[in-house]
């Protein structure tokens, strides 16, 4: 937070981070074109809280397009980005109140928006009072928002980027705006665009009788804050709110001019106790009426037109008198940033910007030279990371240590075969036989990976893993998977045994051992081999779970890796990718074999089929019932 935005009378800067509440598309939009035609250095939204989805969502900056985090809670997002203090809620009318009240209990946020209409009048007092207690602020309910110019817009205030520009609201001019409409709040921005030099700031604080905050809240910071030079207003008939700013008008607490106008002058001529749009837009007395409330200000010293449409007139007598006085100059207007029109709206002329359909964040080939993960193919060659290296780098992201490629391209080669006779092979080999061609065939192998088939290494690390971070002891770990009636996954051989130990798990350990700087869950892991093998002697630690658990290990020691990484590598299923690649090597190589070979379509022999037809009687049983 910028030391501006740290003083009381500025609700927001240059440096202003929000959250918006709702998946929003248009309004996130919105906000970002307004801080790229603002020149700002980084978008104004940290994260969208959108409780259905967490995840990403891709939006444009100018041209580019960027990624926005999406959190499923206000609490999550507010940990993640405590710079966030500004939260936009598009919350329906329902649930409003309880997600306003929700961010008011973080302590980072410090405003929010509640754009919704129709929140009950007792809920929008509690929200008020909260705000106030905590020296915090809501800003409406039913507003369209507010901003600083040329530094924060919250959603869609200001309505159309055409409009923004129109209104200059690039960047800031000395008047502090406030009113009680959002459609009027468009409106004055371009009148006082046209009749000065423009809008520092303007808040829309919703139509409802109870509003978190009022027009006198923000006139008194307009009247704290040096850059704002003169103030306007636009109320409405109904209420006595404009009573507390003329009350400050005479007691001296507003010194800068104030141009002001009561909207509803026309209530005279229509039947009595007509409401007009906004729920507090009712007279009910005749103090309450626009004419009254405009001669009240026009006698507590504030410039009031004759009428709405001499508005624009008085805001350029004050602004002329300003200017006479020395106390405002003219500004020099910047060079505003060209915001691409959307593909469906350009189409025709050939402004487009469109819409990229995938993702990637592991390699760019966009360039002179692919890039895996930011790092030029030349350079990974030229530091011969090898095929470790590359799997770091387009797998995780990340640049592993030598130890940590090294073990990495250990598991490829052992478990790059295991001959012709197990699933993955055979079907391969069938495939190849039949004449399918080399791709089909590797797919028909590359198919059988799963639980009973090289596909156990992440259900090994996922369970071994649980069980060490619940401090299970082994003992409790066997018991509970027999509890559960489920194998253990990683463990048992149908060869291989304590007596015919397996020579590919024996070559994993002992890489581990001297080069891993911790192996705490293979040890883990090979107590719990103790027990097991003292039931049965094939109940040993299998290639699958060792390459599991090491690969835990690995990533825990070698400091690269977080915990939150290491949880989504179990989860998303990384470590069975290792199996894949690595046994497409062998898959590869008998399918080639069978094709040099010239062997014919395969059938199996009959001798090795157990034929066991129903009997007549089971078959009359079966047909009779």
């Amino acid at each position: 937070m910028s030391e501006t935005s740290k003083k009381s009378y500025v609700l927001f800067d240059r440096n202003t981070k929000a959250f918006v509440y709702g998946y929003q598309t248009n309004a996130i939009q919105r906000m970002l074109d307004f801080d790229f035609i603002c020149n700002r250095p980084e978008p104004s939204i940290s994260a969208i809280i959108n409780p259905s989805r967490a995840g990403i969502h891709k939006a444009f900056w100018g041209t580019k397009e960027i990624l926005l985090p999406m959190y499923k809670s206000i609490p999550l997002a507010a940990k993640a980005y405590p710079e966030g203090d500004v939260m936009v809620n598009f919350a329906s009318h329902r649930s409003a109140f309880d997600t306003t009240m929700e961010a008011l209990a973080e302590d980072s946020i410090r405003i929010v928006a509640v754009i919704a209409e129709g929140v009950p009048e007792r809920q929008s007092r509690i929200m008020s009072l909260t705000a106030r207690k905590q020296g915090k602020m809501v800003i409406g309910p039913a507003t369209v928002g507010g901003m600083t110019a040329g530094a924060f817009r919250i959603g869609n205030t200001a309505g159309t980027i055409e409009n923004i520009i129109a209104s200059k609201l690039y960047r800031p001019g000395c008047v502090g705006f406030v009113s009680k409409s959002g459609g009027m709040l468009n409106e004055a921005f371009n009148i006082i665009s046209r009749n000065s030099d423009g809008i520092y700031e303007g808040v829309a604080i919703g139509g409802d009788r109870y509003p978190g905050s009022t027009m006198l809240d923000h006139i008194l910071r307009y009247e704290e804050n040096p850059a704002i030079k003169m103030i306007a207003c636009l109320g409405e008939l109904g209420g006595e709110d404009e009573y507390r700013i003329i009350t400050a008008l005479k007691d001296g607490r507003i010194k800068k001019p104030l141009v002001a106008w009561v909207t509803g002058t026309c209530s005279p001529v229509l039947p009595a106790s007509v409401q007009f749009g906004h729920a507090g837009a009712k007279a009910d007395t005749q103090k309450e009426t626009a004419q009254a409330k405009n001669d009240a200000f026009r006698e507590a010293g504030a410039f009031v037109p004759q009428s709405f449409d001499g508005y624009g007139d008085t805001v350029r007598r004050v602004y002329d008198m300003l200017l006479s006085q020395g106390k405002v100059a003219p500004l020099v207007e910047p060079e505003v940033p060209k915001i691409p029109a959307d593909y469906s709206k350009a189409l025709a002329s050939g402004d487009i910007r469109k819409p990229t359909t995938f993702i990637c964040t592991i390699s760019d080939d966009s360039g002179e030279e692919v890039l895996y993960a930011g790092k030029r193919l030349s350079s990974v060659l030229e530091e011969k990371m090898g095929i470790g290296g590359v799997i770091g780098l387009l797998w995780f992201k990340k640049e592993l240590p030598e130890y940590a490629v090294g073990f990495i391209e250990l598991v490829l080669q052992i478990v790059a075969d295991h001959g012709p006779a197990v699933s993955g092979a055979h079907n391969a080999i069938v495939a190849s036989c039949a004449g399918k061609d080399l791709i089909s065939s590797l797919c028909s192998g590359l198919l059988t990976i799963g639980p009973r088939f090289g596909g156990a290494i992440d259900d090994a690390a996922r369970e071994f893993k649980h069980a060490r971070e619940t401090n299970m002891t082994p003992e409790q770990f066997v018991k509970e998977m027999k509890r559960k009636g489920i194998n253990i996954p990683g463990i048992g051989h149908k060869i291989k045994s304590v007596k015919n130990p397996d020579k590919r798990v024996q070559l994993l350990i002992s890489y581990a051992k001297s080069n891993f700087p911790s192996t705490e869950l293979l040890d883990y892991a090979l107590q719990v081999e103790e027990l097991t093998t003292a039931k049965k002697g094939n109940l040993i630690l299998n290639v699958d779970g060792c390459i599991g658990i090491l690969f835990l290990d690995l990533m825990k020691s070698c400091g690269v890796f977080s915990q939150a990484e290491i949880d989504e590598v179990v989860r998303l299923g990384y470590l069975n990718g290792l199996f894949a690649l690595g046994r497409s090597i062998g898959l590869i190589g008998h399918i080639l074999d069978q094709k040099r070979l010239g062997s014919r379509l395969y059938r199996h022999p009959a001798d090795d089929i157990a034929y066991m037809m129903p009997s007549k009687d089971e078959i009359r049983c079966k047909r009779a019932a």
